[in-house]
């Protein structure tokens, strides 16, 4: 028996290690990683679209020193079942160098280590031509031509992460410029929710500040753990001697979030969407928006969240890959998921089902609270709706004539008063409810709200005819259906 070494040829394997699959956000992520090994407490992103355009990374960490470099250039530096720190979110010691290269074809890396500077680049075009794994190894006079330079040079430790030659990034672009800016805003978005728990300084964290061309990107909190509830306490599972932490969250019905946190949460579509657990290695997230098959995505779960923790220990149990973009639980884990599951879920429902009623006829979501009246001992019925524009154009029919939704509501409530003026005959000494205030909220396609329809019932002047909020120009009473839907056309708010 005879054996031979079987080296892959560089250039064939680093041009197909560049399809492994990696978008801008994710390769920019896998890269602030390992400025989270290296403890940073602030990075720097920059992006130059103009001439010979690049993005640089300059993190305040510890640095390294020319040995260490080198080997951090190496393709598969790290063995994936060596046991790592608590809080290093690498695996197979590729992410730097597949993350990187996925988008340019030049990789740069300057470090800078108790004031003394090293830097490597692996260019694919050299590597092409040498034929080989040459890693070009920079000289102190080189550093100051490369962009960023500056930045690194006035730290005492830091590492700066240049991509030039960005191939990747332009390929079906006309505009290079535009692709900049329009990327800019998805990678802000992914870097706000997978480091959100760094963004935040969660306690037993250093916090992390990340800035894209200096200005300082703001933690999405896919809980909205200050508003939301935590249906019940922080299971812990133990699997092969480390804990998976679960939390379970179930955020508050629609009816009581601004705008502004829904618009966060993807807007009403979003809430279903992203509903499920959300996997975090180390408190940076990995997987978010699914149940792993445990039960399907529904609209009475859609408030549902769960957190997820486990440590790198577990890297090989959960399926990890090189992109750390898909983690599968092991068996046990799913077993002990599913249980959590029911109750997270009944809560979930417990909390839509309660704030709102859907009605028979429509996906409508109305809430109904008895309030005490401030100006004397009486209660009142507050009855809103919230309505999509929409949903307004939807024709029902009865017998054979037709109806739009506004009408509908209009006719139940009327049908509404005439109950409370029957049951307060009998009901007068115990508790007195004197009126029903309607409010009608309509929303635009992008969920912006428009001016409601708001009105009251009661025993004067029975029943008081429904008013228009606030659109200029418009003095008349109630308006129907139809009527409504040409004012919409008419303000251009459709």
């Amino acid at each position: 028996m005879r054996y031979t070494d079987m080296p892959p040829y560089a250039p064939t394997l680093m041009e197909s290690t560049r399809a492994i699959g990696y978008s801008i956000e994710s390769a920019i992520a896998d890269i602030i990683d390992n400025s989270v090994a290296a403890k940073a407490g602030r990075v720097d992103i920059d992006f130059f679209p103009i001439g010979e355009a690049y993005i640089s990374i300059l993190d305040d960490g510890c640095g390294m020193s020319e040995e260490r470099l080198i080997s951090a250039m190496q393709y598969g530096s790290k063995d994936p079942l060596d046991e790592r720190e608590e809080y290093d979110l690498g695996r197979y010691g590729l992410g730097m160098k597949t993350a990187s290269l996925s988008q340019c074809r030049i990789l740069t890396v300057i470090t800078k280590q108790n004031g003394v500077l090293s830097g490597a680049q692996w260019n694919l075009d050299h590597v092409k031509k040498a034929e080989s794994w040459s890693l070009i190894i920079l000289d102190d006079a080189e550093f100051n031509k490369y962009p960023s330079y500056d930045k690194l040079a006035s730290l005492e430790n830091g590492t700066l992460v240049i991509w030039q030659d960005l191939d990747k990034f332009a390929i079906g672009e006309n505009d290079i410029a535009e692709a900049f800016s329009r990327k800019m805003m998805l990678i802000r978005e992914h870097l706000s929710l997978v480091f959100h728990r760094y963004l935040s300084g969660e306690q037993g964290l250093k916090k992390l500040d990340i800035r894209m061309n200096e200005l300082s990107i703001d933690p999405h909190d896919p809980f909205l753990s200050k508003k939301s509830t935590q249906l019940m306490d922080e299971e812990t599972i133990v699997v092969r001697g480390s804990k998976v932490k679960v939390k379970p969250y179930i955020l508050p019905h629609v009816s009581k979030l601004t705008q502004k946190e829904l618009k966060a949460l993807g807007g009403k579509e979003g809430l279903r969407k992203q509903q499920g657990f959300y996997v975090y290695r180390n408190k940076r997230l990995l997987v978010w928006g699914t149940w792993f098959r445990l039960m399907r995505q529904g609209d009475l779960s859609k408030l549902a969240r769960v957190q997820v923790d486990i440590p790198n220990s577990l890297d090989d149990l959960w399926t990890l890959d090189i992109k750390k973009s898909i983690a599968t639980p092991p068996e046990d884990v799913k077993q002990n998921l599913a249980v959590i599951i029911e109750k997270i879920s009944e809560g979930s429902k417990r909390t839509w089902t309660y704030r709102g009623k859907k009605e028979t006829r429509d996906d409508v979501i109305h809430t109904v609270k008895i309030e005490k009246d401030n100006n004397n001992d009486d209660h009142r019925i507050d009855l809103v709706y919230e309505l999509e524009t929409s949903m307004l154009e939807k024709v029902y029919c009865v017998g054979e004539s037709k109806k739009y939704l506004l009408d509908e509501i209009y006719d139940r409530t009327l049908k509404m008063e005439q109950e409370r003026r029957y049951c307060m005959k009998f009901m007068h000494p115990y508790i007195d409810i004197g009126r029903i205030n309607v409010i009608i909220n309509i929303y635009d396609a992008s969920l912006q709200p428009l001016s409601p329809i708001t009105y009251r019932l009661e025993d004067i002047l029975y029943p008081d005819a429904p008013q228009l909020g606030h659109i200029k120009d418009i003095d008349r009473s109630i308006p129907s259906g139809e009527e409504m839907l040409h004012l919409l056309e008419d303000k251009e708010v459709r």
